[in-house]
């Protein structure tokens, strides 16, 4: 059967699947990049009516194990996305770093919310939850198709 798979070639799920991974992590990468590099209007354009200055010192706060939380999440999840596209087996402990990077930083945010208020309101609220949930789904579908042999 996994041969069967192999040789009829990637599934369209996955192409559809993979794209999307990549459009999401593409843009935790960007939102760490921008955040790392203190942007100050994109700061503000992602938290309106906070002052950028209230989010910067807030992620100065943020202990040293939880920022490696972070960029292991981002970066992990693009590196995935990646790796799913080129159909490749890595894709799956890939994604497996990247869910516990999520877990690990968003964990905290969950049991010890910290931060400007705007990220603890309304839709933000949900976001670690969502991140956490998408971060798991994509490495569950990594690895069911690592196990149909679509992935190789």
């Amino acid at each position: 059967m996994a041969t069967a798979a192999r040789a009829r070639g990637a599934p369209a799920h996955l192409w559809i699947v993979g794209i999307l991974a990549l459009l999401w992590n593409g843009f935790g990468c960007y939102d760490y990049l921008m955040t790392r590099l203190r942007d100050a209007d994109y700061l503000a354009s992602m938290m309106p009516g906070t002052d950028p200055a209230e989010v910067l010192a807030y992620v100065d706060s943020i202990p040293m194990w939880a920022q490696a939380g972070w960029g292991l999440g981002v970066w992990g999840g693009l590196a995935g996305s990646i790796l799913l596209l080129l159909r490749s087996r890595w894709a799956v402990p890939v994604f497996a770093l990247s869910f516990l990077g999520a877990l690990v930083t968003l964990g905290r945010e969950i049991l010890v919310p910290s931060g400007p208020a705007s990220m603890h309101e309304g839709a933000a609220a949900f976001m670690p939850y969502v991140i956490i949930l998408v971060a798991a789904l994509l490495l569950w579908y990594a690895w069911a198709q690592r196990k149909r042999g679509i992935l190789r």
